[in-house]
């Protein structure tokens, strides 16, 4: 993957705004003063993001000790993370970027290569935005499984030294 794909720790993480499942909107100003879990899934309901999904539900009460929301990003409709909540009990909340614009934001939209063939569509990857709104930490691309324990590690990392 081009290293260009990482967004820069330290910089302000792009303002978004998009609904959730609820169609509620939600906005980066919103998470301001915790820190916020963004990742980005390509579609619901298949086995690598239902892993993902699972996980980061499992592990929330940890997330919410370390005073971090939690947020997943798909190009799914509201009504279609409705029934991925209904069906696995998420936790999360969902949001629905249909037009990549949260996405291309954080450089989760563009071409990626699956079993050696090119395509354009969502790249799994997930940033750490700290209090203040800056990126704490990204991940350009990421695999689903273990992938919710790992971010949970970096974010004590994280807040330890901050």
């Amino acid at each position: 993957m081009p290293s260009d794909r990482k967004l820069d720790v330290g910089s302000a993480a792009p303002a978004f705004s998009a609904p959730d499942q609820d169609d509620k909107t939600a906005k980066l100003s919103d998470y301001k003063g915790q820190w916020l879990v963004l990742y980005f899934y390509p579609n619901d309901d298949t086995p690598g993001c239902t892993t993902e999904a699972c996980d980061f539900t499992n592990g929330l009460k940890d997330f919410e000790k370390l005073d971090a929301a939690v947020v997943g990003c798909s190009p799914n409709t509201t009504e279609s993370h409705r029934k991925f909540i209904a069906k696995y009990k998420l936790k999360v909340r969902l949001l629905s970027d249909p037009e990549h614009k949260v996405m291309t934001a954080y450089n989760a939209w563009g071409e990626k290569v699956l079993y050696g063939k090119k395509s354009v569509g969502v790249i799994r990857s997930t940033a750490i935005i700290d209090p203040k709104g800056k990126i704490a930490h990204h991940w350009a691309t990421v695999k689903a499984a273990g992938h919710a324990d790992a971010v949970r590690e970096k974010l004590k990392e994280l807040r330890a030294a901050a």
